[in-house]
């Protein structure tokens, strides 16, 4: 039980005070579940931020709900996924009853700039560490997908989610056939 309500305030805590979608929740869950608690490892978290970000709905959510499954089973992931829905759930509801002095509001308007700094430096922190994630993996179809993905999505326009099925595909029939490639 008391992991359950760790799982609820830590999970309650990074969805109120995360602002900027859901790859900026991974390095607050990783100072509480890696660090702080060792309940999985960085490379758990890392697995488990490529399934969340590739399947539907809200990564931040997903990762939560992966997590808390995890380290708690169906109760934690239960646990998480409510507590990580609720902040943003309330502020909303708050923001829609107050959309016009929002709307007006100069200060509101400057903490939202402010707010967005910040989120782009800790995106990018994000994609440091899982980049030097791959290259410590020593692939080089790895090292070398990272730039392809990135110049398919920025340089050709490529949707998104095309660049990432294309390389789950590409990861998928390297790792059929490199054991076969090594037998012969």
């Amino acid at each position: 039980m008391n992991r359950l309500l760790s799982l609820f305030q830590i999970n309650f805590s990074i969805s109120a005070f995360t602002f900027g979608g859901g790859y900026v929740v991974i390095p607050m869950m990783e100072k509480q579940y890696v660090e702080k608690h060792k309940w999985i490892t960085h490379e758990e978290l890392l697995d488990m931020a490529a399934v969340a970000q590739s399947s539907p709905g809200a990564i931040a959510v997903n990762l939560a709900v992966l997590a808390g499954y995890r380290i708690a089973g169906a109760p934690g992931a239960a646990v998480s996924c409510i507590a990580s829905l609720l902040p943003p759930l309330i502020l909303l509801s708050v923001i829609s009853l107050c959309y016009r002095q929002f709307q007006e509001n100069r200060v509101i308007l400057a903490l939202l700039k402010g707010m967005e700094a910040g989120v782009a430096a800790m995106i990018a922190d994000l994609l440091l560490d899982m980049a030097a994630s791959v290259r410590k993996e020593k692939n080089a179809l790895l090292t070398l997908m990272m730039p392809g993905a990135f110049l398919a999505c920025f340089l050709f326009q490529i949707d998104a989610v095309l660049v990432i099925l294309a390389c789950a595909g590409i990861c998928l029939a390297y790792g059929f056939l490199t054991p076969h490639l090594k037998k012969a």
